[in-house]
Order: structure tokens, then sequence, then C-alpha cells
């Protein structure tokens, strides 16, 4: 009836006799065609990137993942599961810079754009076979046979057709912003992208800079000139920033309207009396030394002065362009930039002007930040850009040639020894780098594509209601406090590798046309309907050579395609669409349960990628979520509480852990070390405890079991159907196995498999080392009573009991203890979760 089993176990061993299992009789995919009845149960895969051997972080969530699933098999759902692969981006991007030696855009140009991206997509590819058999040795249920993948042409015609209907809503649009803009990648990054690179202490130089009025550029101002005293000697405006090298770059100096200004006058370092105006409230702060209050103003009387600019930009060779305001269609305002031969530096108030740091008035440069650029245009100032996309800063000034960031020490000595600068100090801040290449961040005024996301902030926050999130503070902290903060998607890169824009614009008329899908490119183009361009590759260069007729009638111009690719992340985020090539090849996802999902699962930092691109995208289109169930997983540390890191040396590989451990006990001790959302402590000697403590364990139960049962011959279905238990001891270790049916049932429908395994290792000791130790005798007396009978069947009903609640997390050997191994592959097909019942009730 049963076969003997050794106490000594290689439990990686008996992993690959069961893998081998599933996969000669077809296992996985039998769960799924043998109850095409069932009702569905949906999880949608966050895509990894196969550019790169996977870590224990990527086994952390595949097992989260994969217990929620099983479990749900195992209550009679229909689960599907589509593997896929995120294949584009500026990671890729990267990596094959490097590869190539390749340092700039220029170089990459040089090289080929086609052969380029050739390169990436051969690398996207490099360690499937690593991720396929990790994916398989860690018992994970994902159809890796017919994955989506996000370079595949019908993936991009659908993340297409997800932008044209956002165009036909008036959701998408361009202009020109101050944007986050990585120098080193040369490319626009969104605002979710910035919130995985800020790093905290970051030093800056915090700089005073005194600014001259000009009385020749305020004649409108003489009474206020004369009560400065500018007429009769230095009147400065003293500002503070932390970005040194914009100053090339202002335009204009901000005041607090209602804010009280002192004029005060204090000696400079050669013993002359200069004067200088700041906010009343902030003098204490900056001002050190003996000093006079010669008068006090309100900021407003400030507006309109002119000051000497700290370095003229036609001297020092920038353009000059000016925001000018014009009426429009209707009540419409149009604010245009156009070029000028003059530059006239002035204040203006603004509401964003702080008096809680700083001197109160604010250096405005609308080349550099949203904000800046905001009050450039709605005051009308000058718009100089001394800086290039590379973050090299250009014309004739005194550190040009320089990289920003290395200019600010060579600004902060050329005002020196001009005696502008009052004071300077180091500030340490919070900064954005880039999240891939860890270069810092520049806001960047520039024109981008944008998709509303902000106009829709109230139906994302109201959607997000109807989530469940585990650990459930997430929802309205960390992702609700991102939606309530919501600003648009910069959805643009300057890039090569991804999902070209499909938007074409007119180079006569400057009109535009999204399109969205590959048959509307074809009837739309040049060569018309007679051409097939069903085979085209929709990348770059390729749908590049695309040239459209211009929609307006009363235009003959060629429409050719703008230069950048989406947001990989939109990729990403199309993926419930996507991955059934919707609406194209299936148009019945939000009707027969495949949208929204039932399940995610990933790590905590995809709140600002992944969940935030599935939950807009879905919102914007269906106006409903994508999904209904989140797990959110914290990080995984090193067994000091490190984070795991290359270059640190502490990085785990999963593979060596389950060769040595196997399969069970490393899923094991990822579910149960901590809460999803709770960072965890990760080595192999933590695993190898788990490993004893439990698997070890119950495996010794087993063999114990077997051992006895073989011996008198137990025969489990010959179990009278009126059975009760007698036994005092019996009867509480299967009132305790109800209590535990319940509780575990309880924990994963609330996707809380952490407390349903924690559960369940209590049992386990309990059985062992209660049950099992203090009925020993029992099996141990040769005569075979009803008493020894019913150990039997106690320890049996137990083991069995157990061996399902533990199926969905030890998925390996979850269906090891049954009488007859054979059966195993049909029992996962057909297995139901425990329900309570007492035995013979």
């Amino acid at each position: 009836m049963f076969k003997p089993v050794s106490s000594r176990v290689n439990f990686p061993e008996l992993d690959a006799n069961i893998l081998r299992l599933w996969h000669d009789k077809d296992v996985f995919r039998r769960t799924d065609s043998e109850r095409p009845n069932a009702p569905l149960f949906m999880m949608y895969e966050g895509p990894p990137t196969a550019n790169g051997s996977p870590g224990i972080h990527h086994a952390l969530s595949r097992v989260f993942k994969d217990v929620i699933c099983r479990y749900q098999t195992m209550k009679g759902f229909r689960v599907q599961r589509k593997g896929g692969w995120d294949t584009h981006g500026l990671p890729v991007e990267l990596e094959i810079e490097k590869e190539l030696g390749l340092k700039s855009k220029k170089e990459i140009e040089d090289y080929g754009i086609e052969a380029f991206n050739e390169k990436c997509k051969e690398s996207v590819f490099r360690y499937v076979k690593e991720w396929e058999t990790m994916t398989s040795r860690i018992g994970y249920w994902v159809d890796m046979d017919d994955p989506y993948v996000t370079l595949h042409n019908n993936y991009i015609e659908s993340g297409w057709w997800i932008l044209k209907t956002l165009w036909d809503k008036d959701l998408l649009y361009q202009t020109m912003r101050g944007t986050p803009h990585c120098p080193r990648c040369v490319t626009s990054l969104s605002s979710h992208e910035v919130a995985l690179g800020y790093r905290e202490n970051t030093p800056d130089p915090s700089v005073f800079i005194k600014f001259k009025i000009d009385p020749s550029a305020s004649r409108d101002k003489t009474k206020l000139v004369e009560k400065l005293g500018a007429g009769n000697g230095d009147v400065f405006l003293l500002a503070w920033t932390t970005t040194p090298w914009t100053l090339p770059g202002n335009t204009g100096l901000a005041v607090a309207e209602d804010a009280n200004y002192d004029i005060v006058e204090l000696e400079d370092e050669y013993g002359s009396n200069h004067r200088l105006v700041l906010a009343q409230a902030l003098v204490p702060a900056n001002i050190k030394q003996e000093y006079k209050v010669i008068s006090t103003v309100k900021g407003s009387e400030l507006v309109g002065l002119g000051y000497i600019p700290l370095y003229h930009p036609i001297k020092h060779g920038s353009v000059v362009r000016q925001f000018v305001q014009r009426p429009g269609p209707g009540d419409v305002t149009i604010t245009e930039l156009v070029e000028s031969n003059e530059f006239a530096p002035k204040v203006i108030s603004a509401e964003f002007v702080s008096l809680d740091d700083g001197t109160g008035i604010v250096h405005i440069a609308p080349a550099f930040g949203d904000e800046d650029l905001g009050v450039g245009r709605e005051k009308e100032l000058a718009f100089v850009q001394p800086v290039d996309l590379q973050g090299i800063i250009t014309g004739n000034y005194p550190f040009a040639g320089k990289f920003v960031k290395d200019a600010d020490q060579e600004v902060i000595r050329n005002l020196t020894e001009r005696g502008l600068l009052f004071h300077h100090e180091i500030y340490r801040h919070t900064y954005p780098f880039c999240w891939r290449c860890d270069t810092p961040l520049l806001y960047y005024a520039k024109s981008s594509w944008y998709i509303r996301t902000s106009a829709l902030k109230d139906r994302l926050v109201e959607g997000n209601g109807k989530i469940n999130w585990y650990p459930e503070y997430i929802k309205e902290g960390r992702f609700g406090e991102w939606l309530r903060n919501n600003v648009d998607w910069a959805i643009s890169r300057e890039r090569y590798w991804g999902t070209p824009i499909p938007i074409w614009q007119c180079g006569d008329c400057s009109n535009s046309a999204c399109i969205g899908g590959v048959e509307e490119l074809q009837q739309m183009s040049r060569v018309g309907g007679n051409t097939d361009l069903s085979d085209l590759d929709l990348h770059r260069p390729y749908v590049d050579d695309i040239i459209l007729n211009c929609t307006v009638e009363t235009c003959s111009g060629e429409m050719r395609r703008v230069p950048e690719v989406m947001d990989a992340w939109f990729d990403s985020g199309a993926m419930p669409f996507a991955q059934w090539h919707y609406p194209f090849d299936n148009d019945s996802i939000e009707t027969d349960g495949r949208l929204p999902a039932d399940y995610i699962c990933e790590a905590v930092d995809q709140t600002r990628g992944w969940f935030y691109s599935l939950h807009a995208l879905s919102t914007l289109i269906t106006g409903q979520p994508s999904y209904k169930n989140v797990i959110c997983l914290g990080l995984i540390l090193d067994e000091k509480g490190r984070k795991m890191s290359k270059r640190v040396g502490n990085v785990v590989e999963p593979i060596s852990v389950l060769e040595e451990h196997g399969a069970d006990s490393l899923r094991w001790y990822l579910f149960t070390a901590s809460h999803p959302g709770e960072p965890r402590r990760f080595s192999g000697k933590l695993v190898s405890e788990t490993l004893r403590k439990v698997m070890l364990t119950l495996w010794n139960i087993y063999s114990f079991f077997i051992g006895y049962a073989e011996i008198d011959k137990f025969d489990p279905t010959k179990k009278p159907d009126d059975w009760r238990p007698e036994n005092e001891l019996d009867r509480w270790v299967l009132s305790e196995l109800n209590a535990l049916i319940a509780q575990v049932d309880k924990n994963m429908e609330e996707y809380d498999p952490t407390n349903a395994g924690r559960r369940i290792q209590e049992f386990i000791d309990q059985l062992s080392n209660w049950y099992v130790r203090r009925s020993r005798r029992r099996f141990w007396k040769n005569e075979g009573d009803s008493d020894k009978e019913a150990g039997y069947i106690t320890l049996h009903t137990c083991l069995v009991t157990v061996s399902k609640l533990m199926a969905p997390s030890r998925a390996i050997r979850g269906g090891r203890y049954v009488p007859e191994p054979s059966l195993l592959c049909r029992r996962l097909r057909t297995r139901q979760h425990p329900s309570v019942g007492f035995p013979g009730s």
C-alpha cells in the first residue's frame, strides 16, 4: 500500500522527479484545458526583461504569484496566467551602448539605428534559458509557451490603438514644459521614473547672489529707485539658489507681492557700504554682521525693477527669445516664443515665493524648471537656454564646455571675483538621479508628448478605492498619495529602441495625425492601399520611412513621423489589452473575465511603475481599474540587513539555493519570513533552518507513519464511513486540524499566505512534538486493535490534509503524502482545498 521511504532525504532530487512527472503528464496545461466551464481567475504577469539573469527578488515575486494561483486552482477556478517579456526601453539600450563602447546618441546614430536596434533585440532574449530554468525549478506555473512580448508587432499595434484612443479623447498633447531630463541618456523621464531615483542627503552648493539694480532699466520706477538709494550707490537684490549653473539662464527675479522687504545697509568685504534688498522676515537668518535698515517696501513695489544681468546672454553667445502673448480664438490667449535682439531682466511677482527659507527673492530661469517656465510665460519674460541636451554649457561663458554640475564651482569662483557672491555653503537635500544610469537629472524646458492623466485624477483615485491592497496601508499611503498628486505623464523618449509614437506631422502646415493600427497606416501612407505593410517591422528606423499624405484637404504637404519612442512603462501598462492583441484579434476581454485581473503581485516600488501604468491606462480607456487584488512585496536584504548589491558582493543566486535546499524550502522561507510589504533577510543559512524545522520535521512524521503503516498493512480506503475518534489525543489533534483548515482558508482568501504558512508551521510542530511523540506506544505495540487503527487514521488524515493545505505554497511536494504517487498528476488537477468538517460528522 505504501512505499517505504528513507529518513535521509535529498529534496533537490525529489524535486527533479516531480518536475519530470509534471512535464511528462502536461499537468499545468491540463489544469486549464480540463476545466473549460469552470469560473475564470485571471492573474497578470509583470513582464521581466531577459537581458540579465534572474535574482532572488525575482524568485520572491514568482512564488507569491504562484501560491495564490494554485490556491484558486484548488478552489475550482480555471486560472489563466500568461507569461510575458518586457523587451524595450532605456535599460536595454544602455546595456548595448556599454557592449559597443558607444558614449553618446551621436555615436549611436553613426553606428546606425537599424544595427543598434538589432543588437537590442538580440540582447533581450539572452538569458531566457536561465529565466525558464529558474521559473520551472522553483515550481512557478505560468504560460511561457505563448507569452506576450512587447517588441512583437501585434503588441505594438495594440499600444498604437491605445494612444489613438487617448488622442481621440483629447488626452494626448504636445507642449513645452520643464521636463525631468537625463543628460547622459539624452531623454525625458516620466514623474514615476523620477520617483524611482531620488537620493537623500545629496550635497549641492547653496549660493546667495547679488543682482545689481539698474536705474536706467527702471525709469518708470524713479521714486522707488530714489527710496532704495540706487541712484547714489550700489543696491543689490539678494537671491538664493542651489543650482548656480542655471544663473546664465536667469531672466527674472520673483518676489512675494504682499511681503515686506527691507533695504539694509552694511559693509562689504572691502569696507565699502552697499545695500541689499531681501524679505524682512529673512533678514536675521541671512545677515550675521552689523547692518542698518534704511527703509521697507512691499514686494509689489519692487515689481518692474530692472537689474544688470549676471551674464548678458547676447554678449556670451546665447540666443534670446521672448515670451509674447497674443489673442487667440475666443477667449484663448496664445503665448509664443519669438527671437529678440534685446534683453532686459526684471522683477516680477509669483505666488510660489516662500518666506520660510532663502531670501524671499527667487532666481527665475524659464529654461530650467516647470515653475520657472510657467511664470516666464505668464509674465512674458525672456527665455535663454545656455545648456545643451547633454548638460554642457554652450556659448562663450567663462565656464563654457563644462558639464553643468562641474560648472557650479566655476560659477561660484567667477561671481566671487566680481563681488557678486554674498555667501555660499553646502546644502544637503533630496535630489533625483536617473534610475538607470545614476546621472543627476536636469529640469529642462523642451517640447514633449504628454498623456493628460491629471484630467482624470478623481477617476484614478475613485478606482483605487475598488482595489484590495496587501498590505492595506499602501492603498491610501504610497499609491493613494501618488494618485492624489498626479501630474500628466510624459511618454515621449528621444531614444531608439521602443514602441514608436504613432504620430505624423506635416512639415508645411504643422497638422498632426495619430495612427491607431497598421491598416490605417497603410491607407494613409503615400504608397496607399496597393502596398502591403502587414509585414513591416514597426520599430525604428523602418516605420520612420513611411510618409503620409497631409490630412488637411487644402495642404499637399508630407507628414513624417515624430522621432520619439514611448516610455517603456507605457508598454507594460498596455499589457491587459496588448497581450491579447486587443481589439484586433480579441474584442471581448472586458466581458469574458480577462479584464480586470483578479490578482497581480510585484515589488512595492512598482506603485510608481507597473501598478501605476496599469491603473492609469485602464482607467483612461475603460473608466475602471485593471486589477482587483494586489500584493506589494518588500525588499530582500542579506542576512545582516543590508541591501543586496553586486558591488558589496552579497547577491544570492536563486539557482544555487534551489540546488542545495530544494524549491519548497526556499518557497516556504520566502512566504513565512515576513509579511509581503516588509523587508526580509535572506541567506542560504536561513533557508537551511526552514528545511530543518519544517520540511525535515514533516518528512520525519511521514517516514514514521509509512514505516509502521506498511508493517501493519494499514489501508486508509477501508476506514468506516461512520468512524469517529474516541482517543482524546486523536480528538484534540483533529480539532486543531479543523481549526487550521478554517484559518488557512481565511488567510488565503485574504491574500495572506504568510500567516497561512506560519499557522501550518505551528501545526506541524504540534503534530510532531505532541501528537506523534505521545502516540508512539500505540504504533509500537504488536497487536492491532481499534486504538492503533484510530491512530493510523488520525495521522493519515493529518498528513493528507496538511499536504493539501501546503500544496499552493509548497508546490513541488505539496502532493507527496498520498497513498499512490502515480496519481499525483490527477490529484493536482482535481484536488480541492480542504474544508472544515470533523471526521465522521
